[in-house]
């Protein structure tokens, strides 16, 4: 994807639809596929917003050069 590509998004919240560009998002990598995640803040609510990632979405958002997080087992 070219710089300065942008998603549109629906919030959980407030329902609405919003554009916003990769920076202002964080894909988290779970310790399983189903547990892999987006994440951005709602910039007409506030709300802080968490989605399912699938395959197609992590896709996309890793091109677009989203920010990474991968979670870690915890030591037991």
């Amino acid at each position: 994807m070219e710089p300065g590509t942008r998603f549109k998004v629906y919030c959980s919240e407030c329902r609405e639809k919003v554009e916003l560009p990769a920076e202002a998002f964080r894909l988290t990598f779970g310790r399983t596929a189903d547990r892999t995640h987006y994440s951005f803040s709602c910039p007409l609510c506030g709300a802080a917003v968490r989605k399912p990632a699938g395959e197609k979405i992590v896709a996309a958002l890793t091109e677009a050069g989203v920010r990474t997080m991968r979670l870690v087992p915890a030591e037991q």
